[in-house]
């Protein structure tokens, strides 16, 4: 059962404006990124995201999918080309107007969780909200949320590798993002487990009205986006085309290597 926000709550909480509403939480625009000379790790990259989508990023280690997620995150800078999150453009920001961007429009999932070990479960999942100077009190809606009910007081220590991750997931959408950026969140999880959570972030990531982007390597956990994207040669794909394309150059190749030896 989703959280619903109590009726003191301040409005930070309440569903977003219909202009908002409509407008895509990611746009990439003709986004570029080269690493020296001749390392082309994005090539006039066009992508955007609507509320409530989730895309799975699919990819060769070092391809330069961690490259996107930063570039999106203002972390790192693009050589050209646009960001924009809910409308307001992240390459154009300074570092501290990307800082507060961050913490306002994103919510971060990591594989190796990142929560506070000396925090409890509630104080680690309203730091997004004290940061925004919002109250803490919707934290504890949020652990029910994502099946932590009564569980706020506990500490990290005492909570299950799947329960952790859970903790993540509530932390990067208690301030009700517009995006959430998620990094292989299930690499350090069994398959129930992770099935467990990605079924649990997609409901979630609908319920709060945001997009989420997530990078991994495993097809399992890409199963459960609404889409699947391929990153390869600087630019996105759609995963069908791109096994469409690879099965042809492999058929070439096998004919190939049949006529060489024949």
């Amino acid at each position: 059962m989703h959280a619903t926000p109590d009726a003191a709550q301040p409005d930070t909480h309440t569903t977003a404006p219909p202009a908002a509403a409509s407008r895509p939480a990611l746009e990439c625009d003709a986004l570029t990124k080269t690493y020296g000379a001749n390392r082309i790790v994005l090539a006039n990259l066009h992508f955007t995201l609507a509320r409530g989508e989730f895309v799975a990023i699919m990819g060769d280690s070092g391809v330069g999918k961690s490259t996107l997620l930063n570039l999106i995150a203002g972390l790192d800078r693009a050589d050209s080309g646009d960001v924009r999150i809910d409308g307001a453009s992240v390459t154009s920001l300074d570092d501290d107007a990307a800082t507060k961007l961050r913490r306002r429009k994103l919510g971060f999932v990591f594989q190796a969780f990142h929560v506070l070990p000396h925090l409890t479960l509630a104080q680690n999942v309203a730091l997004p909200l004290l940061l925004n100077g919002l109250p803490p009190e919707h934290a504890r809606q949020m652990l029910a949320a994502v099946g932590l009910d009564g569980r706020g007081d506990d500490l990290p220590r005492q909570l299950s590798g799947g329960e952790l991750q859970r903790v993540a997931i509530a932390r990067a959408l208690v301030h009700r993002p517009s995006l959430l950026l998620a990094d292989e969140p299930t690499g350090n999880l069994d398959p129930d487990t992770a099935h467990g959570v990605l079924a649990m972030l997609r409901d979630e990531t609908r319920a709060n009205g945001a997009a989420t982007m997530m990078v991994t390597h495993s097809e399992a956990a890409a199963a459960f986006a609404d889409r699947v994207l391929i990153l390869s040669e600087g630019t996105l794909h759609p995963a069908e085309r791109m096994r469409s394309r690879l099965t042809t150059e492999d058929a070439g190749v096998q004919r190939h290597s049949r006529t060489s030896h024949g």
